[in-house]
């Protein structure tokens, strides 16, 4: 009998060995399929002004600021440019008539070239030469004039494709409710903007207090008469004019 206990052992031994093996074997599979799990993806939602198409034009040349000479544009960059009167073919500098407000309506008169005082070039740098586009406000004869781009080292820039919407943005974002348009048109905040349209109606010098856009809150210039806008889940919830 004791002769065979040795044998008896070393089966026991071997039958353990395929076990350990084998849950090493199933662990291994485990841990290299474990990462084929379905993994919930967080949702995204895309937002439709995004998709939205905006003109541009890429304009290199006096002529092709010329070229806008009879067209209608409707103001981007609200409360930022600045414009000066424009009186016998000759520019104003000396007098700020006060800053382009979003979804303004301009028509084209002309595009010229201008030296501009150092001291009045705030958006569009002076360089050899600005070019001003010449316009008229709808239902108005008065001629202003508002600088979109300069001559340097023998080229030009432009910003006109950042200043402006060369199509009516009432029917580029023709889904906003009417009360933001109104509000819009207005110039003021109403509850339930979002942030593209809140600059549109204050304009876009904006000190933001957050990095999420849509859940942040966002102080507004508005032309010397600030506003505090919270956004959450990107629609106003609070405004709040400042001192």
């Amino acid at each position: 009998m004791a002769m065979k206990t040795g044998p008896k052992v070393a089966l026991g031994s071997l039958l353990l060995l395929f076990v350990a093996a084998g849950a090493e074997v199933a662990w291994i599979h485990h841990r290299n399929h474990a990462d084929d799990a379905p993994v919930a993806k967080a949702e995204y939602k895309s937002d439709p002004d995004d998709l939205v198409f905006l003109k541009k034009e890429h304009p290199d040349s006096l002529k092709d600021a010329k070229d806008l000479k009879g067209r209608t544009l409707w103001v981007s960059a609200g409360g930022q440019m600045d414009y000066f009167p424009y009186t016998g073919h000759k520019v104003d500098f000396a007098k700020s008539e006060g800053v382009l407000l979003g979804a303004e309506k301009l028509e084209v008169k002309d595009a010229i070239e201008a030296v501009a005082p150092k001291k009045t070039a705030f958006r569009i740098p002076a360089g050899d030469k600005q070019v001003l586009l010449v316009f008229t406000k709808a239902g108005a004869p008065t001629e202003y004039a508002v600088p979109v781009g300069y001559h340097e080292d023998g080229r030009y820039n432009f910003m006109t494709d950042e200043i402006f919407f060369y199509d009516d943005p009432h029917q580029l974002f023709n889904y906003w409710k009417p009360e933001i348009w109104a509000g819009i048109d207005a110039h003021k905040a109403v509850p339930g903007m979002n942030e593209r349209q809140a600059e549109m109606a204050l304009g876009q010098v904006v000190t933001p207090h957050g990095d999420t856009p849509g859940d942040r809150t966002m102080d507004f210039y508005n032309e010397g008469h600030p506003v505090t806008i919270t956004f959450v889940h990107g629609k106003a919830t609070t405004i709040t004019p400042g001192a």
